[in-house]
């Protein structure tokens, strides 16, 4: 026997939370967004350093535009507990990544096991998802050919660790926290 109408009608005045994005819809959004070739024109280059625009992301999602002159590179970090996705725009980034969980805090340096380092390229078109507590840097390594990425987080970043390397040796160097970078 059907329902009455009113039956169907919301039991609350209050919307529906909006579902969290997955790493593969963080994916998607930052494959389509590098595709927008007016966008991605629309990014001022400075030679000397990264420049960055901020996007609107996908369900509650930080999301930038980054331009990388030949030779940057972010240094090593992590996301703490936040998903990400990145792909390239325009050039070819270099990304390397560490396959280990460090621990939340308590240490300042980690000698790391020798299988747990990662390389890839990721030219225009490519991008990848990555989950919580990913460690890596990402790198221009071109002479004389500007990158540009979109990148994109979720829960928006509550801070980021940066780490210095040698050798085997990880070193945790700094936390920032959104005031700094924004």
């Amino acid at each position: 026997m059907p329902q009455p109408p009113h039956a169907l009608a919301p039991v609350s005045g209050s919307p529906s939370p909006t579902p969290s994005p997955s790493q593969a819809e963080l994916l998607d959004f930052v494959r389509r967004t590098a595709a927008d070739t007016a966008l991605i024109a629309s990014l001022p280059l400075d030679p000397e350093g990264r420049t960055w625009v901020r996007l609107d992301g996908p369900g509650g999602s930080e999301a930038w535009l980054i331009g990388w002159p030949p030779g940057t590179g972010t240094g090593w970090h992590d996301h703490a507990e936040s998903l990400g996705a990145f792909a390239t725009a325009r050039g070819t980034l270099r990304e390397h990544s560490l396959a280990v969980r460090l621990p939340a805090d308590g240490w300042k340096n980690l000698e790391l096991a020798d299988d747990v380092d990662r390389s890839r390229a990721l030219p225009a078109g490519r991008g990848r998802a990555f989950g919580r507590h990913h460690v890596h840097e990402v790198l221009n390594e071109s002479p004389d050919e500007h990158a540009i990425s979109v990148h994109a987080y979720y829960p928006p970043l509550p801070l980021i660790r940066r780490f210095s390397r040698t050798g085997a040796i990880l070193s945790l160097e700094q936390i920032e926290r959104p005031e700094d970078w924004q």
